[in-house]
This record gives C-alpha cells, sequence and structure tokens, in this order.
C-alpha cells in the first residue's frame, strides 16, 4: 500500500494561546492607559461645553425680555426672581391738537385731568395693537406700570383715513388715559393682552430655570405663584439676580446682572451675564 503524502497539520499548543492572550492583555492595558485620559477630557470638554451652551442660551433669554420690558418696570424679589412687564411694540402719541384743516379734533393726549378714550399714533406699528393690549405711558417706576397706574386697555385699533396726520388711532376702554404730570415724551409702550407679567424663577430644589407669564398685572411680586411656566435651563444649582435702578438724575440707564451655575456629570458651570436697561419712559 502506499503511504499519503500529505503531512498532518499542527495547531497551536495551549500554552501558545496563553501567551499571546497575555501579550494582547498587556499592550490593550499599555494603550489604554495611554488613550484614556485623552479620551475623559474629550468627554468633560465635551459636557463644558453643553453646559456653558445651555447657561448662556437661558440668560440671552433673559436679556432678551430685558430689552423689550416696559423702562423701569424690572423689579427682583430676593435674588432667584426676576420680574418685568414686556412690550410688543410701542410708538409717539399726538399731544397736542393739530390745527391744520384736515385735522381731527381732540385725538391727542396730555396731562389734562380729563381722560380720552381716543388717540391719534403718529408713527408706524409693528402690528396694530388689538382689543385687550395695554398701553403704557410715562412709566417711573415698577410700582406704578405693576399696580395699573397710567395704562389703558386697548378696545380697538385703526389706520387712519388722513396718512398725512397720523399713522393710525386707538380707541381705549373707558375711563381712557391721560399723560402723566409735567410728561412732555409722547412716547406709549404696548404690553400683550395675553402676557402682561414675565418673570424668570430659579428653583434650585428642583434644579429649574422657568419663565412664567401672567395674563394680568400685580402689585405684589408673585413669582411662580401661579401662571403658566416654560423650562428655560435644568441642571441649576446656584442663581443670583442683581439689578440697579441707577436712582437720581441718571436712572435712564440702569445695569442688570445674571449669573448661574448649571451642573450635570460631574462638571459645574458658572457664566455671568450683564445688560444695560434702558429706563427712560
Amino acid at each position: 500500500m502506499k503511504r499519503s503524502s500529505i503531512k498532518p497539520q499542527r495547531g497551536f499548543s495551549l500554552v501558545e494561546l496563553i501567551v499571546v492572550i497575555v501579550l494582547i492583555g498587556i499592550i490593550g492595558g499599555i494603550f489604554a492607559m495611554q488613550v484614556l485620559p485623552a479620551i475623559r477630557a474629550y468627554l468633560v470638554v465635551g459636557q463644558r461645553a453643553a453646559l456653558t451652551g445651555q447657561a448662556d442660551t437661558a440668560l440671552r433669554r433673559i436679556v432678551w425680555d430685558v430689552r423689550r420690558a416696559v423702562p423701569n418696570s424690572l423689579r427682583v424679589s430676593g435674588s432667584q426672581c426676576l420680574e418685568l412687564v414686556p412690550s410688543s411694540d410701542g410708538g409717539r402719541y399726538r399731544n397736542d391738537q393739530d390745527y391744520s384743516a384736515a385735522a381731527p379734533s381732540g385725538a391727542f393726549l396730555d396731562d389734562d385731568p380729563t381722560q380720552k378714550t381716543v388717540f391719534d399714533v403718529l408713527t408706524q406699528p409693528t402690528k396694530l395693537p388689538i382689543a385687550g393690549d395695554k398701553i403704557v405711558i410715562g412709566n417711573q417706576n415698577p410700582n406704578d406700570v405693576h399696580g395699573g397706574a397710567n395704562i389703558g386697555t386697548v378696545r380697538s385699533a385703526a389706520v387712519s383715513s388722513t396718512p398725512g396726520i397720523a399713522a393710525y388711532s386707538i380707541t381705549l376702554d373707558a375711563p381712557g388715559l391721560r399723560a402723566p404730570d409735567g410728561y412732555t415724551g409722547a412716547r406709549f409702550m404696548v404690553v400683550p393682552g395675553n402676557e402682561q407679567t414675565v418673570a424668570y424663577v430659579c428653583d434650585i430644589g428642583a434644579g429649574t430655570l422657568r419663565r412664567v407669564t401672567y395674563p394680568s398685572l400685580s402689585p405684589a411680586p408673585r413669582c411662580a405663584a401661579s401662571g403658566t411656566a416654560a423650562v428655560v435651563a435644568t441642571g441649576v444649582t446656584a442663581c443670583n439676580f442683581v439689578f440697579s435702578a441707577n436712582q437720581g438724575a441718571s436712572q435712564q440707564s440702569g445695569f442688570v446682572q445674571l449669573q448661574l451655575t448649571l451642573s450635570g456629570k460631574g462638571e459645574s458651570v458658572p457664566l455671568t451675564l450683564g445688560a444695560h436697561v434702558d429706563n427712560t419712559p
């Protein structure tokens, strides 16, 4: 019988396999020791960037509301609640009779004790006020506007039939409105009827910053006692709102400082943002 010329195949021995596994483990451990710190640093940077972005977005959202607030309407309750009266538009009203032949009579506001329910607006609107919106004139301090002083309620608004005389006219609910004593600025602000107060409230226990809206004004601070709340930021571990109205002759230039600290996944990011506040009524 002829023998086969094929040689039997020989595999790895158990000792060889163990040696290979041990070498792979050593190489893998060395590689992990070199790469793991870089991976952790990358994840930390990413987490900090996410927290910073969220905090920055939240603070800029507050500043946006501050920019459009009715002058002298900001007030701080404690250090974790900032309230303001937002505006949706504004303009200049007629503050004296137009004596031209085509001028309508009585369509102006002044500081006469008699309140008026109709007045002309001389500037073009972003959008016409609607029924229920509020008109604020010459606000001097938070107590006035939050208490409802120098405020009228819009019944209707209509484009003027004499564009050379006025842009549009506003009709108010009785008893109407008058300019504050001595006020000659002839400016007014429109406050949306469904969002007359906005409050930013930090709840450290819940770790949230909320934007609370109210369809009414209130002399006393409410700060999330009621209203519709939207979450602006989560992971809040510290919060501080400071507002300086810069009382006196330069009251028209206030300053608000907003401080917010967000934490998550072992990282914490504090962020501070300041903004000038135009308080010229």
